[in-house]
């Protein structure tokens, strides 16, 4: 099983979401993640907000970590559905990502988005796709 720091290595490649937004891996475990992001200017929209953007950017690589972390297949998102419950007026955001069912091909995820002064900012429930890694060189 991978460690912690290999998962954050692996996830490196992600530039968007670890660079340009920031995100940071604080769990990976199985079918669960938990990721943060400190909520920077650049996040924010004309309202001073965290921009839906920026919260999605999180929730979707927070799936990802959870999704493919521990797996040797890729899943990838196929479908997602956002619900966003409140602006966030913490300095930090977190995702959480549950498992909720995995099948051979398809699976589906629960995705909390909170602040650090403990606002629900959004839900997401996320379809992925899964399928098996490509061979070395392909």
């Amino acid at each position: 099983m991978p460690t912690l720091d290999q998962i954050r290595a692996c996830f490196s490649g992600d530039r968007f979401a670890t660079e340009a937004a920031g995100v940071i891996i604080d769990l990976a475990e199985p079918g669960h993640a938990v990721c943060s992001m400190p909520i920077r200017p650049i996040h924010l929209n004309a309202n001073s907000v965290p921009m839906g953007g920026a919260i999605f950017t999180l929730a979707d690589f927070t799936f990802a970590v959870a999704a493919n972390g521990h797996s040797q297949r890729i899943t990838v998102t196929q479908q997602v559905s956002v619900t966003f419950l409140s602006p966030s007026r913490g300095k930090t955001l977190i995702a959480e990502a549950k498992c909720l069912k995995a099948g051979r091909t398809t699976c589906l995820y629960a995705v909390d988005v909170t602040d650090d002064l403990g606002a629900q900012v959004a839900h997401l429930t996320v379809n992925g796709y899964t399928v098996d890694k490509p061979p070395k060189g392909a």
